[in-house]
């Protein structure tokens, strides 16, 4: 996900916002597909989110679980999860940053199709 589309968006609207001669009227059509995109991966973050804190609960219930049964296929289990937890964390981290820096993306183009706005960040 993050290679194959959020990757290239950030490249996309980069390249875009260093345009400095850019029409306002394309910096609005600009913004509406980029509001699109937005809503596209705020729903990705939700679902890694929710899958993410599943895995941690999973991980840290299985090793008390472990503890009280004494079965080691818990601590096998256990182990599974933590393995699979880090790369959710770690892909969880970049589509959060990713999504965060199109906000930014998405208030310069905001700014370059309307002059009179505003800066209030």
């Amino acid at each position: 996900m993050y290679k194959n589309r959020l990757r290239p968006a950030l490249a996309y609207y980069e390249d875009l916002i260093k345009n400095k001669e850019l029409p306002s009227v394309v910096a609005q059509e600009e913004m509406e597909r980029l509001l699109v995109q937005i809503g596209f991966f705020q729903h990705e973050r939700l679902i890694h989110l929710i899958v993410t804190v599943l895995f941690g609960l999973a991980t840290v219930i299985t090793i008390p679980a472990y503890l009280v049964t004494d079965q080691v296929a818990l601590l096998i289990l256990g182990g599974l999860f933590l393995c699979l937890l880090f790369p959710y964390i770690i892909h969880y981290f970049h589509l959060e940053n990713g999504v965060q820096q199109l906000y930014l993306y998405y208030n310069q183009l905001e700014m370059t199709a309307n002059p009179g706005f505003k800066k209030i960040y």
